[in-house]
Protein backbone atom coordinates (compact mmCIF):
# COMPACT_ATOMS: atom_id res chain seq x y z
CA UNK A 1 0.00 0.00 0.00
CA UNK A 2 1.42 3.23 -0.93
CA UNK A 3 1.60 6.19 1.40
CA UNK A 4 0.65 9.58 0.88
CA UNK A 5 3.63 12.01 0.53
CA UNK A 6 3.47 15.20 2.37
CA UNK A 7 6.86 16.67 1.26
CA UNK A 8 9.45 16.09 -0.94
CA UNK A 9 12.55 17.64 -0.64
CA UNK A 10 15.80 17.23 -3.66
CA UNK A 11 19.10 18.42 -3.70
CA UNK A 12 18.35 21.16 -1.27
CA UNK A 13 21.99 22.96 -0.71
CA UNK A 14 21.56 26.30 1.11
CA UNK A 15 24.17 28.59 2.20
CA UNK A 16 25.09 31.71 3.94
CA UNK A 17 26.76 35.00 2.78
CA UNK A 18 29.07 35.82 5.74
CA UNK A 19 31.76 38.67 6.18
CA UNK A 20 34.53 35.72 6.02
CA UNK A 21 32.98 34.04 2.81
CA UNK A 22 30.08 31.76 1.91
CA UNK A 23 29.67 29.00 4.38
CA UNK A 24 28.35 25.77 2.46
CA UNK A 25 25.43 24.65 5.48
CA UNK A 26 23.25 22.08 3.52
CA UNK A 27 25.18 20.60 0.52
CA UNK A 28 22.27 18.46 -1.82
CA UNK A 29 19.97 17.15 0.43
CA UNK A 30 17.10 15.06 -0.90
CA UNK A 31 14.24 12.95 1.52
CA UNK A 32 10.81 12.98 1.86
CA UNK A 33 8.10 13.03 4.74
CA UNK A 34 4.92 10.76 4.36
CA UNK A 35 1.61 11.17 6.20
CA UNK A 36 1.45 10.29 9.81
CA UNK A 37 5.30 9.65 10.07
CA UNK A 38 7.93 11.32 12.18
CA UNK A 39 10.98 11.59 10.40
CA UNK A 40 14.07 12.32 12.54
CA UNK A 41 17.01 14.36 11.12
CA UNK A 42 20.16 13.76 13.59
CA UNK A 43 23.59 15.10 13.65
CA UNK A 44 26.02 17.08 15.85
CA UNK A 45 25.80 20.68 16.40
CA UNK A 46 26.54 22.90 12.73
CA UNK A 47 25.60 19.64 10.17
CA UNK A 48 22.65 21.97 8.87
CA UNK A 49 19.86 20.04 10.83
CA UNK A 50 18.36 23.52 11.87
CA UNK A 51 19.10 25.33 8.51
CA UNK A 52 17.28 22.54 6.84
CA UNK A 53 14.31 23.04 8.87
CA UNK A 54 14.31 26.88 8.59
CA UNK A 55 14.92 27.03 5.16
CA UNK A 56 11.13 24.92 4.84
CA UNK A 57 9.46 27.53 7.39
CA UNK A 58 11.13 30.32 5.19
CA UNK A 59 13.03 31.20 8.17
CA UNK A 60 16.95 30.92 7.36
CA UNK A 61 17.76 34.39 7.97
CA UNK A 62 18.20 36.78 5.36
CA UNK A 63 21.77 36.54 4.50
CA UNK A 64 20.72 32.53 3.51
CA UNK A 65 20.60 31.87 0.14
CA UNK A 66 18.77 28.93 -1.47
CA UNK A 67 21.65 27.62 -4.41
CA UNK A 68 19.27 24.87 -5.84
CA UNK A 69 17.00 21.76 -4.77
CA UNK A 70 12.93 22.24 -4.59
CA UNK A 71 10.80 21.08 -1.31
CA UNK A 72 7.45 20.50 -2.91
CA UNK A 73 4.25 21.15 -0.74
CA UNK A 74 0.60 20.45 -2.29
CA UNK A 75 1.71 21.17 -5.83
CA UNK A 76 4.16 24.28 -4.41
CA UNK A 77 7.74 24.54 -3.77
CA UNK A 78 8.34 26.32 -0.52
CA UNK A 79 12.16 27.30 -2.02
CA UNK A 80 10.10 29.82 -4.14
CA UNK A 81 7.87 31.31 -1.74
CA UNK A 82 7.48 34.89 -1.23
CA UNK A 83 7.09 36.18 2.42
CA UNK A 84 3.42 36.94 1.43
CA UNK A 85 3.33 33.23 0.17
CA UNK A 86 4.81 32.19 3.77
CA UNK A 87 1.86 34.17 5.64
CA UNK A 88 -0.51 31.72 4.52
CA UNK A 89 1.27 28.58 5.69
CA UNK A 90 4.26 29.38 8.04
CA UNK A 91 2.30 28.54 11.59
CA UNK A 92 -0.94 27.69 9.69
CA UNK A 93 -0.15 24.40 7.92
CA UNK A 94 3.82 24.03 9.22
CA UNK A 95 4.08 24.67 12.36
CA UNK A 96 7.48 24.58 15.02
CA UNK A 97 8.42 23.68 17.87
CA UNK A 98 12.15 25.69 18.90
CA UNK A 99 14.43 24.23 21.30
CA UNK A 100 13.99 27.45 23.82
CA UNK A 101 10.77 27.55 25.04
CA UNK A 102 11.30 30.84 26.70
CA UNK A 103 12.50 33.01 23.76
CA UNK A 104 9.46 31.53 21.86
CA UNK A 105 6.80 33.02 24.11
CA UNK A 106 6.13 36.80 24.61
CA UNK A 107 7.08 37.28 28.77
CA UNK A 108 4.40 40.22 28.88
CA UNK A 109 1.66 38.33 27.67
CA UNK A 110 -0.48 36.12 29.65
CA UNK A 111 -0.36 32.18 28.48
CA UNK A 112 -3.84 31.75 27.56
CA UNK A 113 -4.02 35.08 25.58
CA UNK A 114 -1.15 33.46 23.60
CA UNK A 115 -2.89 30.72 22.62
CA UNK A 116 -5.87 32.11 22.21
CA UNK A 117 -5.06 34.27 19.96
CA UNK A 118 -3.97 31.19 17.18
CA UNK A 119 -7.92 30.54 17.31
CA UNK A 120 -8.67 34.51 16.39
CA UNK A 121 -6.83 35.05 14.86
CA UNK A 122 -5.94 31.89 11.94
CA UNK A 123 -9.60 30.58 13.09
CA UNK A 124 -11.86 33.82 13.20
CA UNK A 125 -13.01 32.34 16.48
CA UNK A 126 -14.85 33.90 18.77
CA UNK A 127 -12.94 34.65 21.92
CA UNK A 128 -14.99 32.40 23.84
CA UNK A 129 -15.01 29.95 21.50
CA UNK A 130 -11.01 30.40 21.72
CA UNK A 131 -10.85 30.51 25.48
CA UNK A 132 -12.58 27.21 25.64
CA UNK A 133 -10.20 25.28 22.71
CA UNK A 134 -7.32 26.76 24.73
CA UNK A 135 -7.93 25.46 28.04
CA UNK A 136 -8.82 21.88 25.99
CA UNK A 137 -5.35 22.18 24.64
CA UNK A 138 -4.02 22.85 27.86
CA UNK A 139 -5.41 19.78 29.44
CA UNK A 140 -4.30 17.86 26.23
CA UNK A 141 -0.54 18.72 26.70
CA UNK A 142 -0.68 17.98 30.09
CA UNK A 143 -0.93 21.42 31.66
CA UNK A 144 -2.65 20.75 35.12
CA UNK A 145 -5.27 23.62 36.54
CA UNK A 146 -5.72 25.01 33.04
CA UNK A 147 -8.24 27.54 34.21
CA UNK A 148 -5.77 29.20 36.23
CA UNK A 149 -3.16 28.67 34.53
CA UNK A 150 -4.65 30.49 31.51
CA UNK A 151 -4.25 33.94 33.48
CA UNK A 152 -0.26 33.08 34.37
CA UNK A 153 2.32 34.17 32.64
CA UNK A 154 5.67 32.58 31.14
CA UNK A 155 8.09 32.97 34.18
CA UNK A 156 5.20 31.45 36.05
CA UNK A 157 6.43 28.02 34.43
CA UNK A 158 8.68 25.62 35.18
CA UNK A 159 11.23 25.22 31.51
CA UNK A 160 8.95 21.70 30.84
CA UNK A 161 5.52 23.31 31.19
CA UNK A 162 6.95 26.47 29.08
CA UNK A 163 7.60 23.73 26.48
CA UNK A 164 4.24 22.33 26.59
CA UNK A 165 2.63 25.61 26.38
CA UNK A 166 4.70 26.08 23.19
CA UNK A 167 3.97 22.78 22.04
CA UNK A 168 0.25 23.64 22.29
CA UNK A 169 0.57 26.60 20.60
CA UNK A 170 2.19 24.78 17.30
CA UNK A 171 -0.87 22.45 17.78
CA UNK A 172 -3.93 25.06 17.73
CA UNK A 173 -3.25 25.96 14.12
CA UNK A 174 -3.67 21.64 13.02
CA UNK A 175 -0.96 21.88 11.15
CA UNK A 176 0.09 19.34 8.16
CA UNK A 177 3.82 18.95 9.33
CA UNK A 178 4.94 20.20 12.83
CA UNK A 179 8.62 20.25 13.14
CA UNK A 180 10.29 20.45 16.32
CA UNK A 181 13.52 21.60 16.66
CA UNK A 182 15.66 19.88 19.17
CA UNK A 183 12.23 20.84 21.58
CA UNK A 184 14.14 18.83 24.96
CA UNK A 185 18.05 20.15 24.41
CA UNK A 186 16.78 22.60 27.39
CA UNK A 187 15.48 19.93 29.73
CA UNK A 188 16.32 17.65 32.55
CA UNK A 189 16.37 13.84 31.62
CA UNK A 190 13.13 13.50 33.29
CA UNK A 191 11.06 16.16 31.66
CA UNK A 192 12.83 15.00 27.85
CA UNK A 193 11.16 11.54 28.24
CA UNK A 194 7.58 13.60 29.59
CA UNK A 195 7.88 15.74 26.24
CA UNK A 196 9.03 13.04 24.47
CA UNK A 197 5.60 10.48 25.19
CA UNK A 198 3.24 14.05 24.88
CA UNK A 199 4.80 14.78 21.46
CA UNK A 200 4.74 11.17 20.43
CA UNK A 201 1.07 10.40 21.60
CA UNK A 202 0.15 13.84 20.20
CA UNK A 203 1.39 12.95 16.66
CA UNK A 204 -0.44 9.67 16.57
CA UNK A 205 -3.52 11.18 17.88
CA UNK A 206 -3.51 14.07 15.43
CA UNK A 207 -1.91 12.38 11.77
CA UNK A 208 0.67 15.36 12.13
CA UNK A 209 3.21 14.09 10.17
CA UNK A 210 6.63 15.45 11.99
CA UNK A 211 10.25 16.15 11.29
CA UNK A 212 11.99 15.99 14.92
CA UNK A 213 15.66 17.45 14.88
CA UNK A 214 18.20 16.56 17.19
CA UNK A 215 22.06 15.68 17.93
CA UNK A 216 21.30 12.59 20.52
CA UNK A 217 20.12 9.51 18.72
CA UNK A 218 18.60 7.99 22.01
CA UNK A 219 16.18 11.09 21.91
CA UNK A 220 14.45 9.48 18.75
CA UNK A 221 14.83 5.43 19.45
CA UNK A 222 10.93 5.37 20.55
CA UNK A 223 9.85 8.55 18.60
CA UNK A 224 10.92 8.03 15.06
CA UNK A 225 9.58 5.87 12.13
CA UNK A 226 12.29 7.06 9.58
CA UNK A 227 16.30 8.70 10.14
CA UNK A 228 18.35 11.06 8.40
CA UNK A 229 22.00 10.88 9.69
CA UNK A 230 23.64 14.60 8.53
CA UNK A 231 27.34 15.26 8.66
CA UNK A 232 28.76 18.76 7.71
CA UNK A 233 25.56 19.50 5.75
CA UNK A 234 24.89 16.30 4.24
CA UNK A 235 22.59 13.39 4.59
CA UNK A 236 25.21 10.04 4.91
CA UNK A 237 22.93 7.22 6.29
CA UNK A 238 18.84 7.37 6.09
CA UNK A 239 16.68 4.20 6.54
CA UNK A 240 13.94 3.40 8.81
CA UNK A 241 14.53 3.53 12.40
CA UNK A 242 15.28 -0.88 12.64
CA UNK A 243 17.33 0.30 10.06
CA UNK A 244 19.52 2.52 11.59
CA UNK A 245 19.06 1.17 15.27
CA UNK A 246 19.96 -2.50 14.26
CA UNK A 247 21.87 -2.37 10.82
CA UNK A 248 24.18 0.93 10.57
CA UNK A 249 26.28 1.30 7.71
CA UNK A 250 28.21 4.94 7.99
CA UNK A 251 31.41 5.09 10.00
CA UNK A 252 29.24 8.58 11.41
CA UNK A 253 26.38 6.71 12.31
CA UNK A 254 28.73 4.25 14.36
CA UNK A 255 30.70 6.93 16.05
CA UNK A 256 26.89 8.44 17.03
CA UNK A 257 25.74 5.21 18.10
CA UNK A 258 28.78 4.14 19.97
CA UNK A 259 28.73 7.64 22.03
CA UNK A 260 25.76 6.43 23.57
CA UNK A 261 25.61 6.34 27.13
CA UNK A 262 24.54 2.56 28.13
CA UNK A 263 24.20 1.27 31.40
CA UNK A 264 25.47 -1.84 29.32
CA UNK A 265 29.35 -0.59 30.15
CA UNK A 266 30.92 -2.36 32.32
CA UNK A 267 33.20 -0.49 34.74
CA UNK A 268 36.17 -1.38 32.62
CA UNK A 269 34.90 0.01 29.55
CA UNK A 270 35.28 3.94 28.40
CA UNK A 271 32.57 5.07 26.99
CA UNK A 272 33.73 5.58 22.76
CA UNK A 273 34.20 8.97 21.53
CA UNK A 274 34.54 10.91 18.28
CA UNK A 275 37.65 12.37 18.10
CA UNK A 276 38.40 15.71 15.99
CA UNK A 277 35.97 18.36 15.10
CA UNK A 278 33.49 18.98 11.95
CA UNK A 279 35.04 20.95 9.20
CA UNK A 280 34.82 24.21 8.29
CA UNK A 281 32.10 24.61 6.03
CA UNK A 282 33.58 27.98 4.62
CA UNK A 283 35.78 25.70 3.19
CA UNK A 284 34.81 21.68 2.58
CA UNK A 285 37.36 19.13 2.41
CA UNK A 286 37.63 17.29 -1.12
CA UNK A 287 36.04 13.88 -1.02
CA UNK A 288 34.58 12.60 1.85
CA UNK A 289 34.02 15.54 4.42
CA UNK A 290 34.03 12.90 7.38
CA UNK A 291 37.30 11.68 6.19
CA UNK A 292 39.52 13.28 8.43
CA UNK A 293 37.59 11.80 11.63
CA UNK A 294 36.85 8.35 9.79
CA UNK A 295 39.00 5.52 11.06
CA UNK A 296 37.86 3.04 8.85
CA UNK A 297 39.01 5.74 5.80
CA UNK A 298 39.81 4.52 2.64
CA UNK A 299 42.19 6.45 0.53
CA UNK A 300 39.28 7.16 -1.65
CA UNK A 301 37.68 9.40 1.25
CA UNK A 302 40.56 11.84 0.30
CA UNK A 303 39.69 12.30 -2.58
CA UNK A 304 36.33 11.81 -3.91
CA UNK A 305 32.51 12.29 -2.16
CA UNK A 306 31.12 8.39 -1.86
CA UNK A 307 28.01 8.37 -3.30
CA UNK A 308 24.95 7.15 -2.09
CA UNK A 309 25.10 3.47 -2.37
CA UNK A 310 21.51 0.88 -1.07
CA UNK A 311 21.56 -1.33 1.30
CA UNK A 312 17.92 -1.98 1.19
CA UNK A 313 14.49 -0.86 -0.25
CA UNK A 314 14.75 1.38 2.61
CA UNK A 315 17.69 1.81 3.76
CA UNK A 316 20.76 4.01 2.07
CA UNK A 317 24.28 5.28 3.25
CA UNK A 318 27.44 7.21 1.60
CA UNK A 319 30.04 5.43 2.45
CA UNK A 320 32.77 3.88 0.17
CA UNK A 321 33.17 0.82 2.71
CA UNK A 322 29.30 -0.06 0.87
CA UNK A 323 31.45 -0.06 -2.82
CA UNK A 324 31.93 -3.90 -3.56
CA UNK A 325 35.55 -3.89 -4.34
CA UNK A 326 36.12 -1.93 -0.30
CA UNK A 327 37.88 -4.01 2.13
CA UNK A 328 35.49 -5.47 5.01
CA UNK A 329 36.06 -3.75 8.35
CA UNK A 330 34.60 -4.80 11.94
CA UNK A 331 32.42 -1.97 13.91
CA UNK A 332 33.43 -1.27 17.24
CA UNK A 333 32.84 -3.70 19.30
CA UNK A 334 30.99 -2.11 22.00
CA UNK A 335 28.36 -0.96 18.98
CA UNK A 336 27.61 -4.75 17.93
CA UNK A 337 27.65 -6.13 21.38
CA UNK A 338 24.82 -2.88 21.95
CA UNK A 339 23.13 -3.87 18.72
CA UNK A 340 23.06 -7.37 19.78
CA UNK A 341 21.74 -6.37 23.57
CA UNK A 342 18.78 -4.12 21.72
CA UNK A 343 17.50 -7.04 19.77
CA UNK A 344 17.60 -9.47 22.76
CA UNK A 345 15.26 -6.52 24.88
CA UNK A 346 12.99 -6.21 21.53
CA UNK A 347 12.29 -10.07 21.37
CA UNK A 348 12.14 -9.92 24.78
CA UNK A 349 9.34 -7.55 24.38
CA UNK A 350 7.74 -9.61 21.72
CA UNK A 351 7.74 -12.42 23.46
CA UNK A 352 5.66 -11.19 26.25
Amino acid sequence: MSREKILEVKDLTVSFNTYAGKVQAVRGNTFDLYKGEVLAIVGESGSGKSVTVKTLMGIAGNNAVIERGTAMYKGQDLTKNTEKDWEKIRGREIAMIFQDPLSSLNPIKKIGKQIAEIFTILHKMPKDEAKKRSLELMEAVGIPEPEKRYEQYPFNFSGGMRQRIVIAIALASNPTILICDEPTTALDVTIQAQVLHLIGDLQKNTGVSTIFITHDLGVVAHVADRIAVMYAGKIVEYGTAEDIFYNPQHPYTWSLMASMPDTDLSSEEELYSLQGTPPNMLHPPEGDAFAERNQWALKIDFEEDPPMFKVSDTHYASTWLLHPNAPKVDRPALLDRRIANSMKRKEARANG
